[in-house]
């Protein structure tokens, strides 16, 4: 029930919302709560609609962007003492078996249960799944949005060395010989074809394992197939990329997307979540993007179902188990998850909803640039959720380090790093899931 409202409905008036809800300001024991995302791109347009629910409930909203790595330190120092945690906050899929399960995070099912704007059917399954904990079944964050992974190409470097443009057609070969092309006629000029990092799992070499037919963690998060034959070939695919591809010590050194945005790299692949950052860059108008590639794995030249992956993710609204006002907090998460404001969300290209069937609004939110290779791929493309288990940063850090991914891409040129390195990476998850 919506707590103290029926108490106090003779007292004081009701403001109707836009999406059917009502509260007064007296209805809460507080009169401002704290927020805290990682994302400043995101940050405006958050702010604008929690703003309206803060004008319709007296309740102000203070939300404070801080970056990801404090983001969490913020958090783990909170886990023991919640005062200094923020009152509602972003969950992300890396840790939040780990804050669910410790009873961090405030259990919402009598509060959705009481809410006639939630339904958790309207929600990518792959969120409301995330979010919910597996020993008791209690729902501990409402689903924020999701995001996919597209091709972004630069076309005044295709241009200037005579390369066609990246079609919804290619495949991953055409990547390949793309980057070839590029590097080789701009290597006076240090231009490479394609950039990436072994950090850029979910929106780069993760896609090419799941293309090729092998995964990083079952769907029950007990194994890995990475060692497989078909991820081997997926990460050969990308082995022969990387050969075209800007140096490692030149991407850790400045990172993928600044390199692109200095206008030496031709490619990258990048999530939905990044579009602003590109739309409002300095050369824009030489940006586009194109659907992510597929493995032809059975060389028929179409891309068959199966053979074009996206990695989605979502995160989720949560709060801290000990917040002052529970119901202050679940209205707001309430409010930032519910049809109208998802939907403004995605006009306001802020990100994808997490409430299905929302997607075109946000390709529509860039004008001037087709962002609907991000949308495209719901429909001609298959979906898988972001891997994880209990404690993925063990595992998902340790893939990303030598002895893992980063020896192959270090050398390259050598089928057989890769494959050693699948290996490595394989038994690297395994023990990891054996030890949680």
């Amino acid at each position: 029930m919506r707590r103290s409202i029926a108490l106090i409905a003779a007292a004081s008036m009701l403001i109707g919302m836009t999406a059917g809800m009502s509260f007064t300001a007296s209805a809460y024991e507080v009169d401002e709560l704290k927020v805290a995302i990682w994302d400043n791109n995101q940050l405006a347009g958050i702010q604008e609609i929690a703003d309206e629910w803060s004008e319709q409930s007296g309740v102000k909203v203070q939300i404070d962007v801080v970056n990801w790595d404090n983001y969490w330190t913020l958090l783990e120092a909170g886990a023991s003492d919640q005062s200094g945690m923020p009152d509602v906050f972003w969950m992300h899929s890396n840790v939040a078996q780990m804050y669910m399960e410790n009873d961090i995070l405030l259990p919402l099912d009598e509060y959705i249960e009481a809410d006639d704007q939630i339904d958790l059917a309207n929600y990518y399954e792959g969120v409301t799944e995330l979010f919910t904990r597996k020993d008791n079944g209690s729902v501990y964050a409402l689903p924020k949005d999701h995001d996919t992974i597209a091709l972004l190409y630069n076309k005044a470097i295709f241009d200037k060395y005579g390369v066609d443009y990246p079609t919804d057609d290619w495949t991953w070969e055409d990547v390949r010989d793309a980057a070839k092309a590029i590097t080789e006629a701009g290597e006076a000029d240090g231009v490479y074809g394609y950039a990436i990092n072994t950090s850029n799992n979910q929106d780069g070499w993760y896609n090419l394992v799941y293309d090729y037919g092998g995964n990083i963690v079952s769907e029950d998060h007990k194994t890995t197939a990475l060692g497989s034959d078909e991820a081997k070939a997926g990460m050969e695919m990308m082995r022969q990329i990387l050969e075209y591809a800007a140096p490692q010590t030149m991407v850790a050194e400045t990172g993928t997307d600044s390199l692109f945005q200095s206008n030496v790299i031709g490619m990258i692949t990048q999530g939905s979540w990044m579009i602003n950052s590109f739309y409002t860059a300095e050369s824009h108008d030489d940006y586009a993007w194109a659907m992510l590639p597929y493995a032809d794995v059975n060389g028929n030249g179409a891309c068959d179902d199966g053979e074009r992956w996206s990695c989605y993710n979502g995160l989720g609204w949560a709060a801290k188990s000990e917040v002052k006002d529970p119901q202050a907090a679940y209205d707001l998460i309430s409010w930032f998850c519910q049809e109208p404001q998802q939907k403004k969300q995605a006009e306001l290209g802020v990100t994808m909803a997490g409430y299905k069937g929302i997607s075109e609004d946000f390709a529509n939110a860039f004008p001037g640039m087709d962002v609907s290779a991000f949308t495209k791929i719901e429909d001609e493309g298959s979906l898988y959720f972001r891997p994880y288990t209990r404690k993925t940063t063990v595992w998902e850090d340790a893939i990303q380090q030598q002895g893992g991914m980063l020896d192959a891409w270090l050398d390259p040129t050598n089928p057989d790093t890769m494959a050693t390195a699948c290996d490595n990476c394989a038994k690297i998850i395994e023990d990891a899931i054996a030890a949680e």
